[in-house]
């Protein structure tokens, strides 16, 4: 059966090359007799293999040596409350800045442990933007300042950070990592579930500045605490290993292609091939305030709920899956993270013109 056009949110669609070197390796890795599915995670070819990973981010992202890579479980989710579990304790308070459903569930789970103040929040249009930060008070007794650099379900980015003073910036950056460059001495913490562009569902990494390692909670459980999987190597349990493993694929292709840079330009190509027809056509309207659009999360309408659902419907059987849109929001949303091609960004355009010439 012929690959589909998939533009889902998360778990999203992976580069076919590492699908074809996992499939490769599925029975047999390398010399080892074994799938990594089967291998021990103390194993020297599994140490290889995380190892490896670790370099090879720290590589495409200019990772510095005062900052510790961890790969964990849980999803982005469990971060939540591990963030401010590790880091709130200093102060008891940290400022967050709500522009979406994940950063305010993160504010949620954060009041849990301490105090929160919300310092800016785009809810009242819906989260269509990113709030101006220019002349925002960010407390200097913060732990931290929370955001969330790209709203996977309402299509915004951050296109540059609000100014904290010498509280450290931590963002969640699942749907954003590895899609631009980002200079990674800017925040104290950086997060991301892999699932979106990364690699497949299952491990979740961290980027720590080591100096905001080693000051959990007393409550905080052994699992949680951040100090713990640093100085085991993200190995102090067994670590989601197949996840990793593939992760470390996609690492290797985006090396191969050209590394971020390279991939922000071709983000960049086929935000604008599907934005440049939202802003041109006369069915189909973006949501988003267009100085914030995010180049992952492509969010759109038609303004008739049932003309959506048949586009939907329609887009689906002509190979083109995942197109609804969050069930928060309605409409249609676009998924264009870095395994989507630029071949595939335009099929979708041709698709719409269609579309939109025989409704």
């Amino acid at each position: 059966m012929k690959r589909v056009y998939n533009f889902s949110a998360g778990p999203s669609v992976l580069p076919e090359p590492v699908l074809q070197k996992a499939a490769d390796e599925m029975l047999c890795y390398g010399n080892s007799g074994m799938s990594v599915m089967e291998m021990s995670h103390r194993s020297k070819v599994y140490e290889s293999i995380i190892q490896g990973a670790k370099a090879l981010l720290r590589e495409l992202i200019n990772i510095p040596e005062n900052y510790k890579v961890l790969f964990l479980q849980g999803g982005a989710s469990s971060q939540f409350a591990m963030i401010p579990l590790n880091l709130m304790g200093k102060t008891g308070k940290a400022d967050y800045i709500i522009t979406g459903q994940w950063s305010k569930k993160a504010a949620q789970e954060a009041s849990r442990y301490g105090k929160v103040n919300i310092v800016a929040s785009s809810e009242d249009k819906v989260f269509s933007y990113i709030p101006d930060l220019d002349g925002i008070k960010f407390d200097p007794d913060a732990s931290y300042v929370h955001i969330t650099s790209n709203n996977t379900i309402y299509g915004t980015r951050y296109t540059r950070l609000p100014d904290t003073g010498d509280v450290p910036i931590v963002s969640d950056m699942s749907s954003f990592i590895l899609s631009e460059t980002v200079d990674v001495t800017k925040y104290g913490v950086i997060y991301a579930g892999a699932q979106k562009n990364m690699g497949p569902a299952g491990v979740t990494v961290v980027i720590i500045r080591d100096d905001l390692i080693g000051n959990a909670m007393d409550i905080t459980p052994t699992m949680f605490n951040y100090d713990i999987h640093a100085k085991n190597g993200s190995l102090y349990n067994t670590p989601p290993t197949y996840s990793v493993y593939v992760l470390k694929l996609v690492l290797e292709w985006l090396k191969c292609l050209g590394g971020i840079e390279a991939m922000q330009k071709i983000n960049e190509k086929k935000a604008n091939i599907l934005y440049d027809y939202l802003d041109s056509g006369s069915m189909f309207k973006g949501t988003v305030v267009k100085k914030d659009r995010s180049l992952m999360n492509i969010p759109f309408v038609t303004g008739n709920d049932e003309l959506d659902s048949k586009f939907v419907k329609q887009a689906s059987e002509a190979g083109f899956e995942n197109l609804k849109g969050h069930r928060t929001v309605g409409g249609m949303r676009a998924s264009i993270y870095n395994a989507m091609p630029v071949e595939g960004v335009s099929a979708l355009v041709e698709f719409m013109k269609e579309f939109e010439k025989n409704n």
